[in-house]
């Protein structure tokens, strides 16, 4: 892709809050954008999210009023809720783990491959795991104190850390749908104004899950887009070092 063409679709993707009732988005608008969303850097390669694609008109009208009311959630042929899926760390590390021992195909796991496999079975246990108790917490702040005296050390302790990350990535899967459907010719809106315990309840998920963000997909109009997009100058956000 010609740096002019990502500029363009950059320039494109607005926050498009109504939609054309007449102008369909297909399914496979939606569904190559969610595959190119898996394609997002995330954390350690743990994919701790999920895409809950909602199709129906009937449960999209009730999505209407988990959202407030908003309008970019009144009449949009498509929404996706995305959702971090920290509870899926053990079922996530292991996948990591098969994806390594399949690469080996039965021969000795050389430097790189123990690395991984190191990495999976040991430090992601000891980087997501909790208990009632919040030993674990204690063990990771602890070492993180000690270990960080000496050298620089990655600072991380109880669930608060692992929530940033875990919403970290599903941002940014977030992200890279929404540029593939302004790239589609399409036109998208992210909402952080719901009722999350009741978009949960909705969408079944369990308590470890938590809402990211929703986003609706359509034909945007003129009347979507609610003025100039301005910025903070340039200077006022960039430091140089």
């Amino acid at each position: 892709m010609l740096p002019e063409n990502l500029d363009q679709i950059i320039q494109q993707r607005r926050s498009n809050r109504r939609f054309d009732d007449n102008t369909p988005v297909d399914d496979s608008v939606i569904e190559r954008s969610l595959k190119r969303a898996i394609l997002s850097p995330n954390s350690s390669n743990m994919q701790l999210w999920e895409f809950h694609w909602i199709q129906n008109a009937e449960k999209r009208t009730e999505f209407h009023e988990l959202c407030l009311g908003q309008s970019a959630a009144k009449n949009p042929p498509h929404l996706v809720v995305f959702v971090t899926r920290q509870d899926k760390w053990k079922q996530r590390a292991q996948w990591n783990l098969d994806r390594i021992n399949e690469g080996l195909q039965g021969k000795e796991p050389g430097k790189l491959e123990k690395r991984g496999l190191q990495y999976y079975s040991q430090l992601m246990p000891l980087l997501y795991r909790q208990d009632i108790f919040g030993i674990f917490t204690l063990i990771r702040k602890g070492m993180c104190f000690f270990m960080g005296l000496r050298k620089p050390f990655m600072r991380f302790g109880g669930k608060a850390d692992q929530r940033v990350m875990v919403h970290k990535s599903c941002a940014l899967a977030a992200q890279t749908f929404m540029l593939s459907v302004a790239a589609e010719g399409y036109d998208s809106c992210p909402m952080e104004g719901f009722d999350a315990v009741r978009v949960k309840k909705a969408l079944k998920l369990p308590a470890g899950a938590e809402i990211n963000m929703i986003i609706a997909v359509g034909k945007g109009t003129p009347e979507g887009i609610w003025g100039e997009r301005f910025r903070v100058p340039y200077d006022d956000v960039v430091v140089k070092y």
